[in-house]
């Protein structure tokens, strides 16, 4: 898959789910600090979402990048807005900003 066809994917995926986070591993079992911070946030408000994984897929983890503009991963996504990454997400968190997106 090219990375025209991936973005297109992306622009699905993000969507097609109210929260979306791309990150390096699962949910289950993050393979990087940062993306264990965010989902640790999110696990926290019990909120529904969806991860993909960037390390199963190259394609995806340079799209992504791409298609935010944002060189760094996690990438968190609600309700189709691109909201940052692990420092924005756990800053909002902090300020109280995170909560009335997740509602």
């Amino acid at each position: 898959m090219t990375i025209e066809e991936k973005k297109k994917e992306i622009e699905r995926d993000i969507r097609e789910n109210k929260i979306i986070l791309y990150m390096k591993g699962t949910k289950e079992f993050p393979q990087c600090g940062f993306s264990a911070r965010v989902v640790q946030i999110l696990n926290r408000y019990g909120v529904d979402y969806v991860t993909r994984d960037v390390l199963t897929d190259p394609v995806l983890r340079e799209a992504i990048k791409q298609y935010s503009d944002w060189p760094t991963l996690p990438q968190l996504y609600i309700n189709g807005q691109f909201i940052g990454g692990c420092d924005i997400v756990t800053e909002m968190d902090q300020k109280n900003e995170l909560a009335p997106l997740l509602r």
